[in-house]
């Protein structure tokens, strides 16, 4: 009997173990790769050359409209070459109303499908 509460024990011990552990690499990865994005983003951070669009052709083949300073290019960017395709004038270019990297408010699409999904149930 005290040897079953005590390998018992053991088993949980070494789990709570494995489990610091892996919290442990966890927080390190974390950290790691919020350094190196800060890092990244510093280097990059310019304001005279920004992607405007990408159309993706096929896996490795892109078409991109890119601001140089008051210019706009359209390049075709593949695997291992970047080709000038042409240059755009600024009156020409459409840009959204919202900026692309806005993300959507999460918490008014879960009110949304709450909602949706309680319609649906009241229907049955």
């Amino acid at each position: 009997m005290l040897l079953t509460v005590s390998s018992g024990m053991n088993s949980f011990l070494q789990f709570c173990t494995v489990l610091l552990i892996f919290l442990f690499v966890l927080v390190i990865t974390w950290a790691a790769t919020k350094w190196i994005a800060n890092f990244q983003g510093g280097r990059t951070g310019g304001t005279n050359v920004e992607v405007v669009e990408t159309y993706r052709l096929t896996a490795s083949k892109y078409i991109q409209i890119i601001r140089t300073g008051e210019k706009y290019l359209a390049v075709a960017v593949c695997k291992d070459t970047v080709t000038m395709l042409a240059e755009i004038p600024a009156e020409q270019i459409h840009l959204p109303d919202r900026p692309v990297d806005s993300m959507p408010d999460f918490k008014k699409i879960f009110e949304k499908a709450k909602m949706l999904d309680k319609n649906q149930r009241n229907e049955e």
